[in-house]
């Protein structure tokens, strides 16, 4: 995993990581250190401080506010990714599952999850449609004061 590199900006340095601009604040510092790293050992290490020091900031309100933020983020940027590469996974499971020389076992178990995955879609597909529909009665109501009618049974 390639290090941050400084660079320099108006509001002053800024630290380059994977792509991103991160301020170069010390709490900053330490985030992308925490999440760079599989301990608070190491990422103490990585930063020059004791993990005691790094263990403290971490207690601050403020720091741990941050912290869910940058986690939360980081979680966002892998969740694209994997969302990226979609097409190749489906592309993959179907080539298994039509593949005569493949292993029974494997054709069965590919032909398992293109089902389960396409139940799981069409589930969350109703489950928006009823948000969705939900969400506008109730705008109704809000809005127009009239009774909004009760939902449809499915």
């Amino acid at each position: 995993m390639a290090g941050p590199s400084s660079r320099s900006s108006r509001s002053g340095l800024r630290w380059v990581y994977e792509g991103s601009i991160v301020s170069s604040t010390r709490q900053d510092q330490m985030l992308v250190a925490i999440l760079e790293h599989s301990t608070q050992e190491k990422a103490a290490a990585a930063l020059g401080i004791s993990t005691v020091t790094l263990w403290r900031s971490m207690q601050k309100p403020g720091f741990a506010e941050a912290y869910r933020k940058a986690r939360r983020e980081a979680f966002s940027q892998s969740l694209a990714r994997l969302q990226q590469a979609a097409n190749a996974a489906v592309a993959t499971l179907l080539r298994v599952m039509t593949d005569r020389e493949a292993p029974a076992a494997s054709r069965v178990r590919a032909a398992d999850v293109v089902l389960q995955t396409a139940l799981r879609g069409m589930q969350i597909e109703e489950i928006e449609a009823r948000v969705s529909e939900f969400d506008a009665r109730l705008a109704a109501l809000e809005h127009g004061g009239d009774r909004a009618e009760p939902p449809e049974e499915h």
